[in-house]
């Protein structure tokens, strides 16, 4: 093999591929990234751990055809130290020993391989299956409405992943750890016919997160270019995205997510309407006193004014008030002040103003955005629910 390829576009893809490599695999191919020079004019770039994986191909200056897997970070590392300009690939033939380096300057890298050959198929979507397509930033925007309450425990599948659904024109991505829940659903204005339920690995989310940043990136940067969009493929129990140049592909969670429409409280008695940036401001502070194990702390609603206060043997006493509208009777509940922060994070952009709900002192909170009254704001419909805790 003997190519040559543009720093940028090398770099971009060895950096997807060494983020889905497996560097604790037992089967060592499976840390590396395949470099496949057998078409024309493209090199092709792979990568997987088994459950996921990551193609794309870049253009290239192709002088001898072959293939090679490298080990994804090593590659990621070395061409990251590389000038900007062209960088010059060749394989010896015995195949042992890869040659990289930079087309501008002196610097040289040599790097042993695995034969292409004895790189695993990457799965492919059925040429029949479903094809859904939805904006890049609205992908990004479900993403970070909900993937700040997805369990971190791998042990329970059900948790650990977000639930994806499709319906027609309606979108919904809802992700719980079993202390909190978030749901996130969009109008997209148009009917696309068809129907979807996806169970997504967290891993996979974050994967899809920094492609769609990826997408969103590069269009910025190109005056003309129309708004990226993601295409969504499920297929034989994995889903398939094509984003920002890749085809990503993930094996669905096989798992039962929790009957999320039974844990959201259809209403409740007391409503206030707080300051968004207000509440996050006061409850940052106010959390410093809290115990570190628990966060807890103490939101005590009175008509017009909202008591935020934590305390701890280790960190002493907090205590703030904001003003709000609210006229109910007073009531004081306990919860644990980062599922308050992650929401009020996630719903910077989406007005100035937080609706509260609550019922009793055992009931959960029900958290979510007092959109401004346009037609673009009115696509969107977000709730957060955060279960309480004793103090």
């Amino acid at each position: 093999m003997d190519l040559t390829v543009a720093k940028k576009d090398l770099l971009r893809m060895a950096k997807r591929a060494q983020a889905v490599a497996d560097k604790k695999s037992t089967m060592p191919v499976l840390s590396n990234v395949l470099l496949d020079a057998s078409a024309g004019g493209e090199l092709v770039m792979k990568a997987t751990d088994l459950y996921m994986s990551v193609s794309g191909a870049i253009h290239a200056e192709i002088r001898k055809r072959g293939s090679i897997a490298l080990p994804a970070k090593n590659l990621f590392d070395r061409v990251n130290t590389m000038p900007d300009g062209p960088v010059l690939i060749s394989t010896a033939d015995n195949g042992a020993t890869t040659r990289i380096r930079s087309g501008v300057g002196k610097l040289e890298f040599r790097l042993a391989g695995i034969p292409g050959a004895d790189f695993p198929q990457l799965p492919a979507p059925a040429e029949e299956a479903t094809r859904f397509k939805l904006p890049a930033e609205l992908l990004k925007r479900l993403i970070n409405h909900t993937k700040f309450s997805i369990s971190p425990d791998d042990t329970r599948p059900n948790l650990n992943s977000a639930l994806f659904e499709w319906h027609e024109s309606r979108i919904r991505m809802v992700t719980t750890d079993g202390h909190r829940l978030s749901k996130m659903e969009v109008a997209l204005g148009e009917t696309q016919g068809a129907t979807a339920t996806l169970l997504l690995p967290l891993k996979a989310i974050s994967e899809l997160e920094r492609l769609a940043d990826e997408a969103l990136a590069e269009a910025k940067g190109e005056k003309e270019a129309t708004p990226p969009h993601v295409v969504l493929i499920p297929s034989d129990g994995s889903a398939f995205f094509e984003v920002a140049g890749a085809l990503f592909s993930v094996k669905l969670v096989d798992a039962q997510f929790p009957s999320y429409k039974k844990v959201i409280p259809e209403q409740s008695s007391r409503m206030a309407r707080i300051p968004a940036a207000g509440f996050a401001e006061r409850l940052r502070a106010v959390s410093l006193a809290a115990n570190e194990r628990t966060g807890g702390i103490k939101l005590t609603l009175s008509p017009g004014t909202l008591r935020i206060s934590s305390e701890s043997p280790e960190h002493g006493e907090a205590s703030d008030e904001l003003p709000m509208d609210y006229q109910g009777s007073e009531i004081t509940i306990g919860f644990n002040a980062k599922y308050f922060q992650d929401v009020l994070a996630s719903i910077k952009d989406d007005g100035d103003e937080v609706l509260l709900g609550l019922s009793g002192e055992l009931d959960p909170a029900v958290l979510r955005p007092a959109y401004p009254e346009t037609e673009d704001a009115a696509r969107y419909d977000f709730v957060a629910v955060v279960m309480p805790m004793r103090i």
